[in-house]
């Protein structure tokens, strides 16, 4: 319409000076320059050759002046932070392939969405147990459990030692000896006392009590104070031998032939009776 103005101004101006006249042709001309190579969304090709008008500025365009995208993400090349996505891979406005769970796996190729943080996944982002326990490997503590037996949240077996701390807040073990009146650990006794360090460093927010007990032979006096000497002895190896147990946790007292749990009357009664107990203060850590 512009152009058909400026014809009509010429044709209907008489002008006799050729220099006016050579003036007005050449804005003429300039003007239909201009107006032929106009390119509206600035993609290189002008719009009578462009075919996809209004293409995003930055984005790279073919002789057509319609955009290319080359992993079909949809997200043009150009404007494509992440080129080369993986087909089926969910992105962002940007380009990148996302990645919800952080498991190395992307949304859209993730059979296994909500991944646990740091648990290993195959390639397909589904977790993997390998002894098939139900902890996932890389937050199971113990990755080699039998089949079978029971376990705790973090994968480990829960033995009958441990067991019996949960159903009632003591362990009571009559498998710790000692030399005939003295505090001196026999070696038999290692293995029982053992089995309970290693429960206890799993637990290190339980405080304890070690209770020492006798059986009625001796003195009353004598026999408090031996089993006090003797619930240090066990303290003192549990904190040797286990760095995981803090001494702090434990609390030594001996009770004598006080509490009594069999008849000291018979051998076997009084064998019951020479005993270590182990009696958890704050049972409320054992439910959390």
């Amino acid at each position: 319409d512009m152009l058909a103005t400026l014809d009509r101004f010429l044709v209907d101006t008489a002008v006799e000076d050729e220099t006016h006249g050579n003036l007005l042709l050449t804005a003429g001309l300039q003007l239909s320059f201009r107006a032929s190579d106009k390119d509206t969304d600035g993609d290189g090709v002008v719009d009578k050759n462009d075919e996809c008008a209004g293409t995003p500025l930055g984005a790279i365009v073919d002789s057509r002046g319609c955009p290319s995208d080359t992993d079909g993400d949809g997200v043009y090349d150009g404007l494509d932070r992440c080129p080369g996505s993986p087909p089926r891979a969910k992105i962002d406005a940007r380009g990148c392939p996302t990645d919800s769970d952080g498991d190395g796996v992307y949304d859209g190729l993730d059979r296994c969405n909500n991944t646990p943080a740091g648990v290993p996944v195959d390639a397909r982002g589904c977790t993997k147990d390998t002894d098939g326990d139900g902890v996932h490997d890389g937050i199971d503590r113990c990755p080699r459990t039998k089949r079978g037996v029971e376990i705790d949240s973090k994968g480990c077996e829960v033995t009958e030692v441990e067991r019996e701390m949960l159903d009632t807040g003591m362990i009571r073990l009559d498998s710790i000896f000692f030399e005939s009146g003295k505090a001196i650990l026999k070696p038999e006794s290692f293995p029982s006392l053992d089995e309970v360090g290693k429960v206890l460093e799993k637990w290190p927010a339980l405080r304890i009590e070690i209770g020492g007990y006798t059986d009625s032979q001796g003195g009353a006096a004598f026999n408090e104070k031996l089993s006090r000497s003797r619930a240090d002895a066990v303290r003192d190896y549990l904190t040797k031998s286990f760095a995981g147990i803090d001494a702090k946790q434990l609390k030594a007292a001996g009770y004598g032939e006080a509490k009594p749990i069999a008849d000291n009357g018979t051998k076997e009664g009084r064998a019951r009776n020479r005993r270590v107990e182990f009696k958890v203060l704050n049972r409320g850590v054992l439910t959390q």
